[in-house]
């Protein structure tokens, strides 16, 4: 067995260590490391990528059989030839909710308590403390809508229940009532969700259903005082409605680590909107993150060699 890694953002490098456990977890495997810009000649007799890999690279290889991807999204995988190849697909869904999730009530946070007015203004906040105390919001009481109950919408239920908010979250799958949610609803339940929901968290993986699902109409739906978190993929949500549903009070804020372009444009009005707090898509750190994946990997390892069922398989039909 051949196993191509290729180091990427989320994995920028592999400790000599890991890649004897992976050679011993391939049955004495081949193992090599390459750049992404030279992995292309070393694909074509590979067994098993560890990394991103292109449409090129997946044209110009021969016997791949199994790609396991070091981001937890997997939009970038789904062209036609692979998603209708016998080539398996697995990743990270399911590790990467506890850093997702803390990065979103950090940005939350940012709103609720004008820690970015704070910020911003910097000593001359003192002048204007009264107008900040007056716009700081507690979250005990309110009500988190949840968009996509996977690991990450889990993990922001969870933080949830510690702010005392009651949770609702939504989901394209029938899924129990678990991790403090106080219910679980199906897509038939969506617009009942934004309208009692005080913050509406969008935790789902960009699919063709669920590109541009925030636009006017959802934002019409939310409470006018609702706040927007994004900390998972900016494409779901439609940019001109977003600006035009923050500036003319539709919903009352937005706490954003991805946009629906990226980078995000300098003459974006989401930069300039006082509502507005946003991070440079970089909710996905975390000090645990690589050493999860590679650990995910070498059991699945296991599990490929025996032909047992593996973990944070993909559908590539659905695209999650």
């Amino acid at each position: 067995m051949k196993i191509l890694i290729i180091p990427g953002l989320t994995l920028p490098s592999v400790a000599d260590e890991d890649i004897e456990r992976i050679r011993i977890a391939g049955g004495n495997a081949e193992v090599v490391v390459s750049a992404l810009e030279d992995a292309i000649k070393q694909v074509g007799d590979t067994d098993v990528v560890l990394g991103l890999l292109s449409k090129k690279m997946f044209l110009a290889s021969s016997r791949l059989k199994w790609v396991h991807a070091i981001a937890s999204g997997v939009d970038m995988f789904l062209y036609d030839e692979f998603v209708s190849s016998g080539v398996i697909l697995t990743s990270e869904k399911g590790l990467v909710g506890e850093h997702l999730a803390d990065h979103g009530f950090g940005l939350l946070l940012m709103l609720t308590r004008q820690l970015a007015t704070a910020l911003r203004l910097g000593p001359a906040s003192w002048e204007h403390r009264p107008e900040m105390r007056s716009k700081e919001i507690e979250l005990t009481g309110s009500t988190l809508g949840i968009f996509g109950f996977g690991g990450t919408g889990k993990a922001m239920a969870r933080r949830a229940v510690g702010f005392g908010m009651r949770v609702i979250a939504l989901d394209r799958e029938e899924m129990e009532v678990s991790d403090g949610a106080d219910e679980v609803v199906g897509p038939e339940g969506f617009e009942s969700m934004l309208a009692r929901s005080d913050v509406v968290s969008i935790c789902c993986p960009l699919t063709p259903e669920t590109r541009g699902k925030f636009d006017s109409s959802t934002f019409s739906a939310m409470k006018d005082e609702a706040l927007l978190v994004n900390v998972t993929r900016g494409e779901v949500m439609v940019e001109e409605d977003l600006v035009v549903a923050l500036r003319e009070g539709v919903i009352a804020g937005a706490a954003l680590d991805v946009a629906p372009r990226e980078p995000l444009p300098e003459n974006s009005e989401l930069w300039t909107l006082e509502n507005v707090v946003m991070s440079p898509h970089t909710a996905g750190a975390s000090q645990f993150r690589a050493s999860r994946n590679i650990d995910r990997f070498i059991r699945n390892l296991e599990h490929f060699r025996v032909g047992e069922s593996l973990e944070g398989v993909i559908d590539k039909e659905l695209g999650y």
